[in-house]
């Protein structure tokens, strides 16, 4: 059963940065209540007007973001001193130094003069799964609310200790899958806390988060070293959890105030030119691959989408994470020796072709398409429309802020 409790968080405006912008933003300087009203005006979905934590019965429950917390927090939090978290983010001031006085350099310091709190929606849904939880019901939840990714909370240490994703739901099915006649017993059966125990076994590590005091520099810093997906935002002072930053969310930050910088030259550069996103012994599956093959393939190649191409080698579709978790929504995981293309007229959302490019588009065509699109990545092509390479969020976002001068020349792979 499901207990869910929900808040208004009250109105707030962007945080003041008291340092000079080293380019023209002085527009949204005078108004103050922009910078919101663009990101929000063009978020998906639509926000209610309700900040919602959905928990688990539990013997305790985490702690839920409080009216009273909200208000004081864009003065009082953001004036804390730094923690931990930014501390350990010293070495990325090595980046591009001689880009800082540059045009290259603009979108860097676009995003170190700007907080995470400043993405983070005046309401949005955010779900939260105790340790307890069965797996099973974990994963129905997440379909049910229309969310990827839920913080995980430890009653007995009191705090967030980790992410429950659609990888779960794939490494599970991966490990356990037999045929359509066995039932998966772990994936019925067990705990949160009891698939954490066996999967990670000796691995634990801390969970990945930022405060909403860090940088956007900060944030996209970890999202690329760190090599995962989802970062969530906690509350140094309370503890709560406050939202989830993704590749996504940031770029999309950024674009919507592209047009009011001067756009650095590399923008005007192709992808051959910069040499962006991935090129070479590049994973892809047919029409008739079987889904428990599909599978396999994500959790051995730690990528997060596979091309569909057909007998001539054109790009037809593509299968990504975000697709397994119809599995769940359609209770048909314990068969998984059906085709993609049978799994794939399942999808839950209307699909609107593979959204691809090629290598002679620039970088600015290439952003304002993901952005417009709302996809993770693009499937470069070339003119027969057969796979050349794959261009993901991750690449854009370190061409754009990490080495601003000259691309991204060491490419971080990508992983959920």
């Amino acid at each position: 059963m499901v207990s869910a409790s929900s808040v208004s968080s009250s109105p707030s405006t962007p945080t003041q940065v008291t340092k000079p912008h080293p380019f023209p933003l002085e527009s949204y300087k005078q108004e103050p209540e922009r910078l919101e009203n663009r990101i929000y005006a063009s978020s998906s979905p639509p926000d209610t007007g309700q900040r919602f934590c959905l928990a688990f019965q539990s013997p305790m429950r985490p702690p839920l973001a409080s009216p009273t917390h909200h208000a004081p927090l864009r003065t009082a939090a953001l004036a804390a001193a730094p923690g931990p978290a930014e501390a350990g983010m010293l070495e990325k001031l090595e980046f591009q130094e001689e880009a800082e006085d540059s045009e290259s350099g603009v979108y860097m310091r676009f995003m170190r003069s700007h907080k995470c709190y400043d993405i983070v929606p005046t309401s949005s849904k955010l779900v939260v799964f105790d340790t307890t939880l069965q797996v099973k019901k974990a994963f129905f939840a997440l379909v049910a609310n229309g969310v990827r990714a839920a913080p995980l909370w430890e009653s007995k240490k009191q705090s967030f200790v980790g992410m429950l994703t659609i990888t779960d739901f794939i490494n599970i099915l991966h490990r356990y899958y037999k045929s359509p006649m066995v039932q998966i017993y772990e994936l019925e059966e067990h705990k949160i806390e009891t698939w954490r125990e066996l999967y990670l076994q000796e691995t634990f590590k801390p969970l990945v988060n930022i405060s909403p005091d860090a940088s956007l520099f900060d944030a996209v810093y970890s999202l690329i070293k760190n090599k995962i997906h989802r970062l969530p935002v906690i509350d140094p002072i309370s503890g709560n959890a406050l939202y989830i930053l993704t590749h996504k969310r940031i770029l999309k930050f950024l674009q919507l105030f592209m047009s009011d910088m001067p756009k650095p030259a590399f923008m005007k550069q192709n992808l051959d030119e910069l040499g962006i996103g991935t090129y070479h012994n590049i994973a892809f599956i047919h029409p008739d691959t079987p889904i428990i093959k599909a599978l396999n393939i994500f959790v051995e190649r730690r990528i997060s989408a596979l091309p569909v191409v057909d007998e001539s080698g054109k790009v037809v579709d593509i299968y990504s994470k975000f697709d397994v978790i119809n599995l769940a929504a359609e209770k048909t995981y314990n068969n998984l020796d059906i085709t993609v293309t049978q799994a794939l007229q399942h999808r839950s959302q209307y699909f609107e072709g593979v959204v691809k490019c090629n290598k002679l588009e620039t970088l600015e065509t290439i952003v304002d398409r993901i952005v417009r699109a709302e996809v993770h990545r693009l499937v470069v092509v070339n003119e027969a429309d057969s796979i050349v390479g794959i261009i993901s969020l991750s690449d854009i976002l370190q061409a754009l802020i990490l080495t601003p001068a000259a691309g991204a020349k060491q490419k971080e792979p990508e992983a959920e």
